[in-house]
Order: C-alpha cells, then sequence, then structure tokens
C-alpha cells in the first residue's frame, strides 16, 4: 500500500494519511475535493464551533503532520477519473485550473460518513432527509427514541456526531429506559444534554466544509453508482426518464439496490440523481425500501435452521 493515493475530503481523510504515516507507509498523495469557496461557508459558523474547539485543534494536527513528511496535497480538486480496466492505474484530477494524473495501484476514496439505515427502515421507523449530511436519519424524540415504541437508536445512526457523542447518546438512551422500566429518574440528564449539545457544536462547522462534492452528488453519466449490478448514473437517469419516479422502482427497472450491500453503498447517490432528474428534493424521492434478511444469507444456512422449535412450539 507503499502507493496509496487518498481522495476526497473530511477528516477521516486526514486521519488515515497520518495513520498511514505513523505505519511507514505514507500515502503517495493526498487530493482533497473541498472547493476554495467552502471555507468561507464554513467560517460562518466558527464561532459557535468553538466549545468544540479541541476537534478543530486535532484537525489541524493532522494536517500539520502531513505536510511534516512532504506528502503532496493537492486542493479543490474536481473531475476526479480512476483509471484502469480491472484494477486502478492512475488517478487524474483538476487541480488549480491544472489536469493531474497519478499513476497508483490504490486509490481511496472517502467524502465522509452517513447513517446506517438499513435496521430502522425494516423496522418502519419515520425518517427525515437532513441536508446538512445529505443523508436519511431516523426521527427521534429527546431521548433518541424512534417513532416505533420502545426503539431507540444511539450513536452515528441517530446522525453522525463521534465517538463522544455516541457514548453520550447511549447513556441517556439507558437513562430512558430505566426510566420506562418503572426504575427512579436517573440524576444527570439536563447536564449530559448539555455536555452533548457542546460536543456536536463543532458538527455545522465540519458539514459546511465537507460535505459531499458534485462528483459524487451529481456523478457523471459513466459513472458506476451500483457497483454490485454494475449500474451507472447514466443508466438511472436514463430509467426516470422512462418513468421511474423512484429509487424502488429504479430497482425494478435496473436491479440496482439488490446486490449483497443491499443498497448500502448506492442508495444515498441513487436518491441524489433521481431528485436531480426531476427538479424535486430527495426528501420527496426518499429512499430503498428495506426488506429483510439485512445480510445476506447462504442457502445452506437457511437449510440448517432447526426447524423442530416451531413444532414444538405449536404442540
Amino acid at each position: 500500500m507503499e502507493d496509496v493515493v487518498l481522495v476526497g475530503s473530511g477528516p477521516l481523510l486526514w486521519l488515515a494519511a497520518t495513520q498511514l504515516i505513523a505505519a511507514g507507509a505514507s500515502p503517495k498523495a493526498i487530493v482533497e475535493t473541498v472547493p476554495r469557496s467552502r471555507y468561507g461557508e464554513a467560517a460562518r459558523h466558527l464561532g459557535k464551533a468553538l466549545p468544540g474547539w479541541r476537534y478543530l485543534a486535532k484537525g489541524f494536527a493532522m494536517m500539520r503532520a502531513v505536510k511534516k513528511t512532504g506528502v503532496p496535497v493537492h486542493r479543490d480538486a474536481g473531475n476526479i477519473v480512476v483509471e484502469g480496466e480491472t484494477a486502478a492505474a492512475a488517478v487524474t484530477f483538476t487541480s488549480g485550473r491544472t489536469r493531474h494524473r497519478i499513476e497508483t495501484g490504490h486509490v481511496a476514496l472517502h467524502q465522509g460518513v452517513v447513517p446506517n439505515q438499513q435496521i430502522t427502515r425494516l423496522l418502519n421507523c419515520e425518517h427525515r432527509f437532513d441536508a446538512s449530511q445529505r443523508a436519511f436519519l431516523p426521527v427521534l424524540d429527546e431521548n433518541f427514541e424512534t417513532s416505533v415504541a420502545d426503539v431507540f437508536v444511539a450513536g452515528d445512526g441517530a446522525g453522525i456526531g463521534g465517538a463522544k457523542s455516541a457514548a453520550m447518546r447511549g447513556r441517556l438512551v439507558a437513562m430512558r429506559i430505566a426510566e420506562k422500566a418503572g426504575k427512579s429518574s436517573p440524576k444527570g440528564r439536563e447536564g449530559l444534554r448539555a455536555e452533548l449539545r457542546r460536543d456536536a457544536a463543532v458538527r455545522p462547522l465540519l458539514e459546511a466544509l465537507y460535505a459531499p462534492s458534485q462528483d459524487v452528488l451529481a456523478p457523471h453519466d459513466s459513472t458506476m453508482v451500483c457497483r454490485c449490478e454494475e449500474i451507472t448514473a447514466g443508466q438511472i437517469r436514463e430509467a426516470v426518464a422512462l418513468g421511474a419516479p423512484g429509487p424502488n422502482q429504479i430497482k425494478s427497472f435496473l436491479r440496482s439496490g439488490m446486490g449483497p450491500c443491499q443498497g448500502r453503498m448506492c442508495g444515498l447517490a441513487v436518491t441524489e440523481i433521481i431528485a436531480a432528474a426531476r427538479g424535486e428534493e430527495p426528501s420527496a424521492i426518499d429512499y430503498y425500501r428495506i426488506r429483510p434478511p439485512l445480510k445476506p444469507l447462504l442457502l445452506s444456512e437457511l437449510a440448517g435452521l432447526d426447524r423442530g422449535a416451531p413444532r414444538e412450539a405449536a404442540e
């Protein structure tokens, strides 16, 4: 992995770079897709983000560590193309009005993280589209309970917040479960909520700065969107033109979202492409309908299930 090129945006891109450097396998280059205009947009959130200054300090420290090693960093990159027939051979991109080409056998792409909504969708929990995270989130109350009674979501499944926020959300959920079970009302709940707000103060800045690039939200027709079924963005747009109004109809037309990942990788991109083609918001387009099983099962696994238990229960 000595010649890996990191492409995309977000704090995890810099974290991966520093970890590779620490392991003695410095990346060949970093190709960051954050447009220059984003820095001004993000700066508007700087004042409210100061309670989370430790996150900002950590980010700058990682950038300094990468710069110190001399790893080339190409900023404001766009029009990313990974070359190669059966494996990566090079990555080309535009940066500083110049077209660059870096030969490499490994390209790591990252455009941020989003909640996994497969389980909450399968449980018929209500969801909403969050424009700042460009993702669907389960609708939750102040205790992180979903629209389905007694189903709670803590951690990044409730919206990306990071490890510290995940732990605090988990504690709040535990307090509410104890309360619903008839235990005495736990103390410290309001203080924990205040601490959670302070920890989340940096999120608007990060989400404004590291929003997905247009290459992701509006990929070129030739871009492979559903890797499981090898469906391109152009094929999805053609299906929309033929009358497919949403992801589930696209699935019927093209089988996108029916592969091993069950839409985990392509779902949001499919929604964004349909919304743009129809001139609507992603919230109006919605997401794939999730069906069991959550993970693909081998027929041998199904055949090996204990069939005796249901009959015994019936007796």
